[in-house]
């Protein structure tokens, strides 16, 4: 596995991350087997897939327990980052970016995670009734406290992590980023690279679109969260079918598959960008993994990127 920081002088690991949000949360709810994932996070240790990712509000609280107990004995090894920030009560989220909320927070994920610390400890959302310096001082705290190394932003604006910036260093910005969804490369990824912060793409697969994987609305489990998104619709699926094609066309002239072009496309955009693909099954993950030794051709990458903007918004 090729390797990077974790923004400027922060842990090495892989270019490819593990997201864990759909082991517990929101997609295929039918078909959870924690006992499986447990298993998939470790083999991601072992394939140098070292960053992974939750959030307290998967599940709610799931899945932070599962990827304790997977990382038992392996804490060392893994790159950990977790959110605070957003609460779901099973119907409706809402945002709570009150210091004195968010330092509660990372305790009960510290519990969860049966650890004393996390790598990055991301803001999960700007609560717009809080001011971003409020909410990010306090995690400003929890790194003196020792409970995060770094702290990290999650779905921001540039404005936004330049004000962050101005109070604590910004160790990464989270967002979706994929070749459905590139608005962050005009402004947040540059800047990222410019000032030494990683940038993690959540969904570069598009949600599993970009696979090629769901091609009507009833190829979704039924409680799917993603029948809910308009790209999911019927007739953005049909519109997006022809991106979806020229992926999988220079996937064959690799060998290699839709999925991987499309994490390779990200890895193209700096040594900063990294993609976190979520999986719950090793096939899935090896083959992500090995999306990072894929090298896209200069005309490839050309292609790709004049790709029209898919029909549909991301949320």
């Amino acid at each position: 596995m090729l390797t990077t920081t974790l923004g400027a002088g922060g842990p090495v690991c892989g270019r490819i991350g593990l997201g864990t949000m759909g082991m517990s949360f929101a997609y295929d709810p039918g078909n959870r087997d924690d006992e499986t994932s447990a298993r998939v996070i470790r083999e991601a240790l072992d394939l140098g897939v070292t960053l992974i990712d939750t959030a307290d509000v998967y599940g709610p609280f799931t899945n932070e327990e599962l990827v304790g107990r997977a990382l038992q004995g392996r804490r060392d090894e893994a790159v950990l980052s977790t959110k605070g920030g957003v609460r779901f009560d099973g119907a409706d989220f809402t945002l709570n970016g009150r210091p004195e909320y968010l330092r509660s927070a990372l305790d009960a994920s510290l519990r969860r995670l049966r650890a004393d610390h996390v790598d990055v400890y991301f803001l999960h959302r700007v609560d717009p009734e809080v001011p971003v310096e409020e909410s990010w001082g306090a995690l400003a705290d929890l790194v003196t406290a020792g409970k995060a190394r770094a702290i990290g932003i999650s779905e921001m604006t540039l404005d936004e992590v330049k004000r962050a910036q101005a109070i604590h260093p910004v160790a990464a910005v989270q967002s979706e980023l994929s070749l459905f969804t590139r608005e962050f490369l005009g402004d947040v990824v540059p800047h990222c690279a410019a000032e030494g912060i990683a940038f993690l793409c959540h969904s570069p697969i598009g949600g599993g679109l970009l696979a090629g994987r769901y091609a009507k609305p009833a190829d979704l489990a039924d409680g799917d969260f993603r029948a809910e998104m308009p790209r999911f619709a019927e007739d953005a699926l049909d519109a997006n079918a022809h991106l979806v094609e020229t992926v999988r066309k220079i996937g064959e002239r690799h060998g290699g598959t839709s999925a991987q072009v499309a994490l390779a496309w990200l890895l193209a955009q700096g040594d900063h960008v990294i993609p976190i693909p979520g999986t719950k099954t090793y096939r899935y993950l090896k083959e992500n993994a090995a999306a990072a030794e894929l090298v896209l051709t200069a005309d490839e990458l050309a292609e790709l990127d004049a790709l029209p903007a898919p029909v549909g918004a991301r949320e």
